[in-house]
Order: C-alpha cells, then sequence, then structure tokens
C-alpha cells in the first residue's frame, strides 16, 4: 500500500522528480524512463566523418593538429617514449598496491569466465569449437577531468587473458603532453604494447584505418563522448574499418528499495552515479514513499558535502524516483527501464536475481555499491547502456575473441548424416550441396 504522506512529498521543491507509476498513463510512464536524446545529429555525423577522412588522408599530421587543436598540446611524438614511464615512480605505494589489487580480482573474475574449448561426438559425427585472439585490438581511454585508469584495467585485462598478440591504448594528452601515471603504470601491469597520446574521433580513426605511427587495428573498445562514439559507429560501417564492443550512452543506475532499506546508502548510490556526467541519469524505485522522502533529503545533505555538485544537480534534474506498488512492480520497471546498473537495497536481495531480465551488472545487497564494481570487485564496468541491457552483455573476455566451430565426420558419420543433408539439399534446389554428400555415399558403398 502506498503511503498517506506522499503529497506532502511532492508538495516539496524536490531536486528528483517523485511518481506514482500506477497512477500514470503508459505515454507517461514511458516519458519518466525516457534518457537524454541520443545523437543523431547531422552536423555531429559530417564533423565526425570530415575527421575520419582528414586523418585517413594525412595520418600522423592529422593527429598532430587534432591534438594541438582539442587538447591544446603541441605534441612532439604521439607515442609514449620508454623514458615517460618514469612517472610512475611519482606514485605513492598505496596508490601502486591499489592497481595491484583492482588487477588482481579483475583478472582472476575474467579468467573464470573466460570461455572454454568443447567438444562432442554424436553418431560418428565429432563437433566442437575453438576461441581464437582478436589479432589487433585497439582500446580507447577517455580524459576529461580524471585519469580513468579503473577503465584501462577492465579493457586491458580481457584483452590479456584472450591473449591478443598486439594491444594498442590510446588517451588524450594533458596539457604538458603528458600521460597520467597511474595510467602508464596500469599499462605497464596489464602487457599493453604501446600507449599512444592521442584522443577524440581521431583516435577512433587512427586506430580503425592506422597512420603512420599507429598501426591499424581490427576491433575498438571503450567508452567515450558523443563524438569518440559516433565515430566507432562509423568506422564498424566501413568495410575497411573496425568492429566496435558496444553502443553506449550516458551512464545509468536504478536502485530498487524497500521500506527497510538505508536511505544514506540509498542516496549515495544515486549520487555516486550522478557526479559522472551532467547526461548521466538516476532511477529509484521504491515500494515505500517514507523512504522516497527521506532519501530526497540525503541527496540534499551528501550533494553538499561533494565536490561536483554542478554536475549532479544538472543529472538529478532528469532523473526520477518512482513509487512502485509491490517489488514485482518495481523489477517490472526495472527490467522495462532495462539500467546499466542495478542496484538491489532490498530484504532477501539475491533471492530475487531470478526476476533480472535486463541488466548490465546488478549489485546485491546493502553492502554492495556500484562504486565496487567501478573499480575493484573484478566484474567489468564496460556495460551496455541506454536500454541497450536488453540486448547486449557487459564486456568480457569473449568480446576479444572469436569463436571457430568444427565438425570431424568418420566414414559412419557421413552415411548417418548424408542422407539428411541430400533432402533438405532437394528441399532449397541445391544440387550441388547434395552433389557432395551424394558422392561419397557412393564411394562407400564399392
Amino acid at each position: 500500500m502506498l503511503h498517506q504522506n506522499l503529497p506532502r512529498i511532492l508538495e516539496k521543491e524536490l531536486s528528483v522528480r517523485v511518481v506514482i507509476w500506477n497512477k500514470l498513463n503508459a505515454c507517461e510512464q514511458e516519458q519518466v524512463l525516457s534518457r537524454s536524446s541520443s545523437s543523431d545529429d547531422a552536423a555531429l555525423t559530417s564533423l565526425v566523418k570530415g575527421i575520419i577522412d582528414d586523418v585517413r588522408a594525412r595520418g600522423d599530421a592529422a593527429l598532430y593538429d587534432y591534438a594541438e587543436k582539442f587538447d591544446g598540446v603541441k605534441l612532439g611524438s604521439l607515442v609514449v617514449s620508454p623514458e615517460e614511464y618514469a612517472s610512475i615512480e611519482t606514485l605513492s605505494a598505496l596508490e601502486k598496491q591499489a592497481i595491484l589489487d583492482a588487477i588482481e580480482n579483475i583478472r582472476h573474475y575474467h579468467s573464470v569466465s573466460a570461455p572454454k574449448p568443447f567438444e562432442f561426438e554424436k553418431n560418428g559425427t565429432k563437433l566442437g569449437k575453438i576461441f581464437r585472439p582478436i589479432e589487433k585490438v585497439g582500446l580507447y581511454i577517455p580524459g576529461g577531468t580524471a585519469p580513468l585508469v579503473s577503465t584501462m584495467l577492465m579493457l586491458a585485462i580481457p584483452a590479456e587473458i584472450a591473449c591478443c598478440p598486439t594491444k594498442i591504448l590510446v588517451t588524450p594528452p594533458s596539457k604538458d603532453g603528458t600521460i597520467n601515471p597511474a595510467i602508464l603504470f596500469a599499462a605497464k601491469e596489464c602487457g599493453i604494447d604501446a600507449v599512444y597520446k592521442v584522443g577524440g574521433a581521431q583516435a577512433v580513426a587512427a586506430l580503425a584505418f592506422g597512420t603512420e605511427s599507429i598501426p591499424k587495428t581490427y576491433k575498438i573498445f571503450g567508452p567515450g563522448n558523443k563524438y569518440v562514439t559516433e565515430a566507432k559507429i562509423q568506422a564498424a560501417q566501413h568495410h575497411q574499418g573496425a568492429a566496435m564492443d558496444m553502443p553506449a550512452g550516458p551512464s545509468e543506475v536504478l536502485v530498487i528499495a524497500d521500506a527497510k532499506a538505508n536511505p544514506v546508502f540509498v542516496a549515495s548510490d544515486l549520487l555516486a552515479q550522478a557526479e559522472h556526467d551532467v547526461a548521466a541519469q538516476v532511477i529509484l524505485v521504491t515500494t515505500s514513499a517514507e523512504l522516497a522522502e527521506q532519501v530526497q533529503l540525503e541527496v540534499v545533505r551528501q550533494t553538499a558535502y561533494l565536490s561536483r555538485k554542478e554536475i549532479i544537480e544538472q543529472a538529478l534534474a532528469k532523473s526520477a524516483m518512482i513509487i512502485a506498488e509491490d517489488i514485482s512492480e518495481a523489477f517490472a520497471i526495472s527490467n522495462q527501464y532495462a539500467p546499466e546498473h542495478l542496484i538491489l537495497q532490498i530484504e532477501a536481495a539475491e533471492s530475487y536475481l531470478p526476476q533480472v531480465m535486463n541488466a548490465g551488472s546488478v549489485f546485491v545487497g546493502a553492502w554492495t555499491p556500484e562504486s565496487v564494481g567501478d573499480y575493484a570487485s573484478g566484474t567489468n564496468h564496460v556495460l551496455p547502456t541506454y536500454g541497450y541491457a536488453q540486448m547486449y552483455s557487459g564486456l568480457d573476455v569473449i568480446a576479444f575473441m572469436k569463436s571457430i566451430s568444427y565438425q570431424n565426420l568418420s566414414e559412419d558419420g557421413i552415411r548417418h548424416l548424408g542422407p539428411t543433408v541430400e533432402i533438405l539439399a532437394d528441399l532449397e534446389g541445391l544440387d550441388g550441396h547434395k552433389n557432395a554428400v551424394t558422392v561419397r555415399l557412393a564411394s562407400l558403398q564399392k
């Protein structure tokens, strides 16, 4: 049952809108769960195409020009030299150990989840599957206000476990032309072959088509802004380009909470996601109007001492708190939204995992903040956003590999399976297919 004090909540001047789900019509429900418009801007498409064409035509020269134009730095070299790795020693022992601890956990999880070859035999036919690494992969690490060392680990470690022979890292340089030492330390520990000082759509173009300095790769991984995302899409559509990991939009979280959830924890989870970007979105789905009110108060209180207040406020403006009738309805809402991150702050949370149909990654129980998955629990934080969790999975080792099936028929195998293939080939009118079986069966009768 909904609590009687809900109108008092709605009368307040709140930073996050509060709605009662079953009071909305289908159109209104869809609007509450809508994201910021994805980019289908013709001007953006044209701009990115121009950058890609320029990099293809001028190679390194274009990259140097774009570094000066977009990053504000005049580079002497695109590649990080061996001497530049000396900056690693500016990291403290604690910082290095934290990175190493995260590497250990991420490596263990992804080693366990890596695909395994298999083989079986049935009626003289041996069938199986083997896995091979993608030979050349490009890893994109965004620049911006902070060095995303965690993203570097999430990309490099699965590539390392997949045994990709060539692993190239690109990331925008700082104003002084350097790369953050934490990124370099992690790259060294994860077996990255080379680090290049290039970002934006031009970095994607370099990875997809190659330049004098940067080798062409076959698949590009990693998040980025709308220019990077558009470049990945265009590169993937070009017959000489490179495949992409997954489509991506702004980061997002949905929290399902019951009346016994801790409002301090819930608010902290919402704010942890809201601080990512002004386009980020946070959704609370709760069966308790009182909890919604308490979370609102906690959001205001905790925001006051966080450093990215302006970003948080803009993200909250496009977010929502939804009052659900019961937990079943809460999961129906979540599955409709298909969140990148799903947090379950409900009693017996793990028992509800079977109800999760669409989510990038699930954080189960009060003691599991989304932050642990972002950094060091071991699961991957490169996840489908913008509702793509309905049909995409989070990044894993298999994304850096190709599966190759095989079959091996014995004489008994072709005797058993051959007639079936002949009939099916006849149905399709492909007598050449049928003949390849028929001549073998005939040879066995001699």
